[in-house]
């Protein structure tokens, strides 16, 4: 068994101990270096990484192999690539690019198909000169979303 399907076996095994979390992403690159991101439902803590590095790591054999472990939380800037990862982040401004159009809003639902956003624009008023502002909601399909971050606001 390579280190990869070894890793992946264990990893798969730790993530089945705590359900509310998930993958992100797992590498594994030619020195050895294994990188994991996880998220959770309810967010991830120093402890679940810690879990999972310890579930990994305590069962590896170092003799065999030489090699490095880093466990991750998901962070704000590596944008949202699961769908799992979109109701803990309903409330919160969004930014979401598809292949028409890209829209910064305040992600308001979520259901197995689509987001829903909500944002303000200033559009020409309906009749004489100057500009209204106007609350518009858009839904957006999974399957059109090429890009999706959260936006921090201070």
């Amino acid at each position: 068994m390579s280190l990869k399907e070894k890793v992946n076996s264990l990893l798969e095994e730790a993530l089945q101990q705590n359900e509310q979390l998930f993958l992100i992403s797992c590498e594994i690159n030619a020195d050895n270096q294994i990188g994991i991101v996880i998220d959770g439902d309810e967010g991830v803590t120093v402890e679940d990484c810690i879990e999972v590095s310890r579930a990994i790591e305590h069962n590896l054999d170092r003799e065999e192999e030489d090699f490095s472990l880093q466990v991750m939380s998901a962070g704000v800037s590596e944008g949202l690539v699961h769908r799992r990862q979109y109701p803990k982040n309903v409330g919160r401004t969004v930014k979401v690019v598809t292949e028409k159009e890209t829209i910064e809003g305040k992600m308001i639902a979520t259901d197995d198909e689509s987001i829903t956003l909500t944002w303000k624009a200033r559009e020409p008023k309906p009749v004489g000169k100057g500009k209204v502002t106007v609350v518009k909601e858009q839904r957006v399909a999974f399957d059109e979303i090429k890009n999706a971050k959260v936006m921090i606001t201070f």
